[in-house]
């Protein structure tokens, strides 16, 4: 992805606040072998960029000052209720230097997989992304796990994945963390759900009026029968 980046002069609370009252987003690009430069954006061009998964997970070309830089999304800041970016880091990509970085998971086939399609089981997404180690060129955008043969009672761990070729995962705590967990659906939730779709089922209009008469008949109190005269 391509986007455009400006230099700017002044920096502080103060001009950072002055900036984005004029639709611009401050940041930073550092790293390699020159110092960090201060930096603007267009928000809104901004905004729409950080919509995709791309922007987030793949190296970047940067256009400064008529050059262009191969950068990655470092940070970001968002405002805690304003849909606005407040501030935004970038760091040059070296070739020859390994990175480390977060790469999403893309999860697929597990509609067709035993755990749902005979076990009826939930299968849960434990991780939706990987901390991986990499050269600039061997970075992936996703990395695409098949869950088709998920099974009751089984779980899917990193060491059970293939990774891309020339990326190595990087251990933070777990040696070998849970990616997928399947768990069987327990005979009270089977019961709630079921419930759920029958009260959530088309009423026909006719026999709910019907249904409503019979009650109404039924509650209403038996006529006393009249008393016998004396003879």
């Amino acid at each position: 992805m391509k986007f455009v980046a400006f230099e700017r002069a002044m920096q502080g609370t103060g001009a950072s606040r002055r900036l984005r009252i004029t639709g611009r987003t401050p940041g930073i690009v550092y790293g390699g072998t020159n110092e960090a430069t201060l930096i603007e954006l267009d928000h809104n061009a901004l905004f729409h960029a950080i919509k995709k998964e791309a922007f987030h997970a793949s190296i970047l070309d940067m256009e400064l000052a008529g050059k262009e830089h191969k950068v990655l999304l470092r940070d970001l800041q968002m405002h805690p209720f304003k849909q606005q970016i407040l501030h935004i880091d970038f760091q040059r990509v070296d070739a020859t230097t390994k990175m480390t970085m977060k790469v999403p998971l893309h999860y697929s086939g597990e509609e067709e997989s035993p755990a749902i399609k005979v076990e009826n089981c939930l299968v849960n997404h434990v991780l939706t992304e990987l901390t991986v180690s990499c050269f600039p060129a061997d970075i992936p955008e996703f990395i695409a796990i098949d869950l088709s043969g998920l099974k009751k009672g089984t779980s899917l761990h990193v060491k059970d994945i293939t990774l891309p070729k020339g990326v190595k995962f990087v251990v933070k705590g777990q040696a070998n963390p849970v990616l997928v967990s399947v768990s069987a659906i327990s005979a009270e939730a089977e019961a709630d759900a079921a419930a759920a779709a029958v009260a959530a089922a088309p009423v026909d209009p006719k026999a709910a009026k019907a249904a409503a008469g019979k009650a109404a008949a039924a509650a209403k109190p038996e006529a006393k029968a009249p008393a016998a005269k004396k003879k």
